[in-house]
């Protein structure tokens, strides 16, 4: 049975920091494409960071772009996403993805497993 477990969210103030980890259950393929996405209520998910863990440059949104970092431990089978300066306007539910084969990073219909999400609240 697959299983995607996020971890690390928790409430912060702005310009705090967070480390969130999603580890996943053993899967056919051994190389995956695998991203952190976020959503807030009302809204549509939205990409903050990609890896292929194969190799290759990390992708992230602009949002995320300096302040955010993707990595991932093959040993653990973890993924983390190092948040850093934290505004309030990344208050969101966090939320892992695993993709066997994608076009997109940042488009989350091209994900097939989802974690059960982890909150993140950066107060003012």
């Amino acid at each position: 049975q697959v299983q995607l477990v996020e971890s690390g969210g928790g409430s912060v103030q702005a310009g705090g920091s967070l480390t969130l980890a999603c580890e996943h259950s053993e899967f056919t393929y051994s190389k995956l494409h695998m991203a952190w996405f976020r959503q807030t209520p009302g809204k549509q998910r939205e990409g903050v960071a990609g890896l292929y863990t194969g190799g290759g440059s990390p992708k992230y949104a602009d949002s995320a772009q300096g302040r955010f970092t993707i990595s991932y431990d093959s040993a653990k089978r973890t993924l983390y996403l190092r948040l850093n300066n934290l505004k309030p306007e990344d208050t969101a539910m966090y939320y892992c993805g695993v993709s066997f084969g994608l076009r997109n990073w940042y488009q989350s219909f091209e994900y097939n497993y989802w974690g059960q999400g982890t909150q993140v609240t950066v107060s003012p």
